[in-house]
């Protein structure tokens, strides 16, 4: 019988051991030891499926893999030390020199980074889009290229791209479509129902939701996931088994954390879009929002992220966060903590007026990742900043 996601969450866990424990236990090894010469040749030519070394496999990795597996609708995965660590190895494992990738141009400061510093030196080039350019997608499509990637929600102007649309792109062009789902996580949106092949979280945000560990997954077909899995198991980008296990603890509540995280975020959405001191604010949710449609049929509900722009520019950003009393100033997201960010003159400080502006990153756009606390406390706050 086909389970709910909720109950996924909480009930796909490891056999029990002897001891019959309740909740899963740690398995802090670094290794782990053979029967017999034949079990351990066995175990390294692969004829028989088991733990050899906590790089590969852990049985806490396995349980946290397994479980995202379910709940975004993939056949295999690989989890990773942090979020970049499966982009980068994601890429490095299905690219060759002289590939090409097509890429949304609203994509995370480091996978930029990647895609312009790092995988030319590999002869790895990248044509990008803007997000309200899907039109001109399947023009930047050469014999050369092998993925289509792009972030929705995108970070951190929270723009929404049309998975459906893109999957169709994609598989018309054979391509590998990979999308991160780290802003949505696979309770508001499973991409591979729409033609994603490959999902991406960093684990460190929303899945966690409580700011405690790095992480990172990556999910997709067996085949694919086997050319990652052989990538990472010899370069050794692999998750720890106890970060591990805190986030397949962290799974068990992703459902309910996220409705309020969603509840919440759209009372300050919708607080700050009648608030003076703001030109505008975009949240997937809000019918104002350019791609709410788009974000209606995909999205079960429209995260936790807002973004706003203040009057006044990159000084009244700067003011608006020293006014801040209660709210965290911080680079994550996806805590139970509510965080804001004023990403112009932080995070996005160092690129040029124009390129900021191409990823809609204006003067005075401020990132705000609403917790959990008492939505009238979070509003309280925002306002007396915004009036400071």
């Amino acid at each position: 019988m086909e389970k709910h996601f909720e109950t996924e969450a909480i009930r796909s866990q490891l056999n029990r051991t002897e001891f019959l424990e309740h909740s899963v236990p740690l398995y802090l090894t670094s290794s782990f030891v053979f029967e017999d010469a034949e079990d351990m040749r066995a175990s390294f030519t692969e004829e028989k499926e088991r733990n050899i070394y906590s790089r590969f496999t852990n049985p806490n990795t396995t349980e946290f893999v397994e479980k995202m597996c379910k709940l975004e609708g993939a056949e295999s995965g690989y989890a990773f030390a942090t979020g970049m660590a499966a982009v980068f190895s994601t890429f490095a494992a299905l690219l060759e020199s002289g590939d090409h990738i097509v890429s949304c141009r609203s994509v995370f400061g480091s996978t930029h980074s990647m895609f312009t510093k790092f995988l030319p030196k590999w002869n790895i080039t990248t044509s990008y889009f803007k997000a309200d350019e899907v039109d001109i997608v399947e023009s930047l499509i050469k014999p050369e290229t092998k993925i289509l990637y792009l972030e929705s929600p995108t970070n951190p102007a929270v723009d929404v791209l049309d998975l459906e649309l893109m999957g169709k792109i994609a598989k018309k062009h054979n391509l590998i479509f990979i999308v991160d789902n780290c802003f949505a996580t696979p309770y508001l949106q499973q991409p591979i129902k729409f033609g994603a092949d490959i999902v991406i979280h960093s684990a460190t945000k929303m899945i966690d939701g409580q700011g405690r560990v790095l992480g990172g997954v990556a999910v997709g077909p067996s085949d694919l996931i086997r050319e990652i899995y052989l990538f990472a198991r010899n370069t050794g980008p692999a998750l720890s088994p106890f970060n591990a296990w805190v986030l397949s603890k962290s799974l068990e509540t992703l459902p309910v954390r996220a409705e309020k995280h969603c509840e919440n975020a759209i009372k300050v959405a919708e607080f700050l879009e009648a608030h003076d001191k703001v030109n505008f604010v975009k949240h997937p949710f809000l019918k104002s929002h350019p791609q709410y449609e788009v974000a209606k049929k995909q999205m079960k509900l429209g995260g936790n992220i807002v973004a706003f722009e203040i009057k006044g520019g990159v000084e009244a950003g700067r003011k608006f966060l020293d006014a801040i009393k209660m709210c965290s100033l911080s680079a994550n997201l996806g805590d139970t903590r509510t965080i804001v960010t004023h990403p112009a003159s932080t995070t996005h400080s160092k690129l040029s007026e124009e390129d900021r502006l191409e990823v809609g990153i204006s003067d005075g756009l401020v990132r705000c990742s609403v917790g959990l606390e008492h939505v009238d406390d979070i509003i309280a706050d925002l306002d007396q900043a915004l009036n400071a």
